[in-house]
Order: structure tokens, then sequence, then C-alpha cells
């Protein structure tokens, strides 16, 4: 059985849905959310570039048709900050 593949909304990179991001925009309430829900769905890869991207250029307002809170993105760069190596 094949492995679904993804694709970043930024970069465009085709890889496993396990290595990315997943954003849903929630129906019916058209709530936006992390990772979990059923709805509209949009896949990020997990780099500081691709979340710059998707932010500055609505990569992800675009995907998913509706407005992405600063929160989400608040977020995901929180996630960036403790998946890091630190020094």
């Amino acid at each position: 059985m094949a492995v679904p593949q993804r694709r970043c909304v930024a970069c465009g990179r085709l890889a496993d849905r396990s290595e990315f991001w997943r954003v849903v925009r929630c129906w019916p309430d058209h709530k936006v959310q992390l990772d979990q829900g059923m709805g509209r769905s949009a896949y990020l890869c997990r780099t500081a570039e691709c979340l710059k991207v998707a932010k500055q250029k609505k990569r992800l307002a675009r995907s998913l048709r509706c407005s992405i809170p600063e929160e989400i993105f608040a977020t995901l760069a929180a996630r960036l900050e403790a998946d890091s190596p630190h020094d």
C-alpha cells in the first residue's frame, strides 16, 4: 500500500504527511486549528523558511480559503523553537 504523500504549500516539496505540520479549517464552523479535525487541510514543512513564506505570501490563507489567526503562526514558531537543537 502506498504511503500518503502531501505537498508543502510554501515550497511545494512532496513527502510523507508525517513530515509536515497540518493546518485544518474545520467544518462547519471554519475554525482554523493545528493537527486535528475534519475539513480542508494544508501542509507545511517544519522549517523556519517555509513558515516565513507561508505567512508573508499568505499561502496558508489561500490554500484554506480563509484568514489564518496570528496564534496559529505563533504556535508553529514556538514548535520550531522547541524542536531546534540548543547549544
